[in-house]
């Protein structure tokens, strides 16, 4: 990390700490949060987690969880909270304006900002900065710093139940190329501390609500298109399949990585229209995820105002679901020849 021992220097005393996180944070993103936020708690700091939204259900079960601010909830309360703040960290994302509502606080914050990430191409707006794109996971992050403090005896069952959770989402339960020995040895001295595995990946993995699982059977029997000459496969959804299912945060999750799991497919998108009722601004959101060296961070960064990582990345669209759709398909030609590699 850099400039570590002039941080570790502002931390000796007391401080008001705001730790905050991309809109609809994942389990990356929450885990990485609460891991820290439950850590700094320990170290005698006033530690308060600010989420510029809501978050999905499945999550809520997390040590900390019932301390956390949501800015779409208690607008006030979340600003006034960052206006005290004297450090705030920026976890799981590098572009303040993923912050979404919070964002013009936060910039306008005379607090220390450091930013604790693992997503390319970074912006300069933190004052300490602990950017590994190589990492698994935020979580995995949170948990080196941990150790760089000289801190790992305060590591208890609460920290690493938080940690754990963001290494095993961010890691596709350990399957992701992400997913390094190092990666293996922290998910082995978390568990030492008492993780229960079983607890943890039931209370994220095993909680689909009826809807949900109707919805991404739907999905897959109905909205799969496989595009074999490009190893591609598709899902796009409307706004009216999303409100047809009375869908809840957190519910289109992991539907992405079905199409990406079929043989032969090394190019998954779900395409999602998350325009608002009677809102005159269309807004479409892609999820992209690859195998082997096909970038789809590049085809966010590039075509969809996006983000992420070589393999797994999101973009948005201001074009109606069908035009951001033939943009995406237009594209695959120029990407063929990558497409047909490995």
């Amino acid at each position: 990390m850099e400039r570590l021992d002039e941080l570790k220097e502002i931390l000796k005393k007391p401080r008001r700490i705001v730790i905050t996180m991309h809109q609809k944070p994942d389990g990356d993103a929450l885990g990485s949060a609460l891991g820290l936020h439950n850590y700094l708690i320990k170290k005698g700091h006033d530690s308060t987690v600010v989420t510029p939204t809501d978050y999905p259900q499945f999550l809520k079960w997390m040590p900390g969880n019932d301390s956390v601010v949501d800015y779409e909830k208690d607008p006030e309360k979340s600003v006034k909270t960052v206006e005290a703040a004297e450090i705030i960290f920026c976890l799981d994302f590098n572009k303040l304006n993923r912050l979404g509502g919070l964002f013009e606080s936060v910039e306008a914050s005379d607090a220390k900002i450091v930013m604790i990430d693992h997503h390319l191409d970074p912006d300069d707006y933190d004052d300490f900065r602990m950017s590994v794109p190589t990492a698994s996971s935020t979580a995995e992050l949170i948990y080196d710093l941990i150790l760089l403090f000289g801190d790992e005896s305060f590591i208890d069952l609460d920290i690493a139940e938080c940690l754990y959770s963001g290494i095993m989402t961010d890691t596709g339960s350990f399957r992701f190329n992400s997913t390094t020995p190092k990666v293996h040895m922290i998910a082995a001295e978390l568990l030492k501390k008492g993780v229960d595995l079983n607890k943890v990946h039931g209370n994220i993995m095993d909680t689909f609500s009826e809807a949900r699982m109707r919805f991404f059977g739907y999905c897959i029997k109905e909205k799969l298109t496989i595009l074999p000459e490009y190893r591609m496969a598709y899902i796009a959804v409307s706004a009216e399949e999303i409100r047809k299912y009375y869908l809840k945060t957190g519910d289109t999750e992991g539907l992405v990585n079905y199409p990406l799991s079929l043989d032969n497919v090394k190019f998954a998108a779900l395409i999602i229209d998350r325009t608002l009722p009677g809102s005159k601004e269309t807004l479409i959101k892609l999820s992209l995820r690859s195998t082997g060296s096909f970038s789809v961070y590049e085809i966010t960064h590039k075509y969809f105002n996006g983000g992420g990582h070589k393999n797994a990345a999101g973009g948005i669209s201001s074009l109606s679901l069908e035009d951001t759709l033939k943009k995406l398909l237009d594209l695959l030609p120029q990407y063929k020849e990558q497409l047909n590699t490995d």
